[in-house]
């Protein structure tokens, strides 16, 4: 096992999950993801980031991140409801994805949250918004960056982890 640790223009690869203030997990990677450290490249939460400093290979991180520091605080402007009647039936699920529109063309997805007494109500905040994210980081390798890496902040997939 490398004796390296993460620090900076370290490639990092590693697995995760996310869990919200209650426990109950909201996503879940198990294929590696890599990253350049110090790199900022793949949008991780700066301070997921810096927990991972100073980890080695087989670490386990656990970091709690408020709504400040993650996924904000919920916005109710993005809560809508309408009646039942009115949404297509493939949309009629909790956890459905509903694509909309607004009136420049940007789009945004929203998800249905709950269907009760006629009503339909979609969410286009993060899962997470208004919670407290807690991630879950199991280091797999450190290598060296190159110097492309360390330049472009990108992993280049065709160098071995190990």
């Amino acid at each position: 096992m490398s004796d390296q640790r993460i620090r900076r223009n370290k490639v990092v690869q590693f697995t995760y999950s996310i869990a919200d203030d209650q426990g109950n997990i909201v996503e879940q990677v198990d294929l590696p993801v890599n990253y350049v450290h110090g790199a900022s490249s793949i949008g991780l939460i700066e301070s997921v980031e810096s927990a991972l400093e100073g980890s080695r290979v087989g670490d386990k991180i656990e970091v709690s991140v408020p709504p400040a520091d993650g996924f904000g605080e919920h916005d109710p402007d993005l809560t809508f409801t309408d009646d039942l009647d009115n949404v297509p039936p493939q949309f009629r699920q909790i956890g459905a994805q509903v694509e909309m529109a607004n009136a420049e063309g940007e789009t945004k997805t929203f998800i249905v949250t709950r269907i009760e007494n006629g009503k339909l109500t979609v969410d286009g905040n993060h899962p997470l918004a208004g919670k407290t994210a807690r991630f879950t980081i199991n280091i797999l390798s450190i290598r060296d960056a190159t110097a492309d890496e360390i330049r472009n902040g990108v992993v280049n997939p065709n160098v071995n982890m190990h």
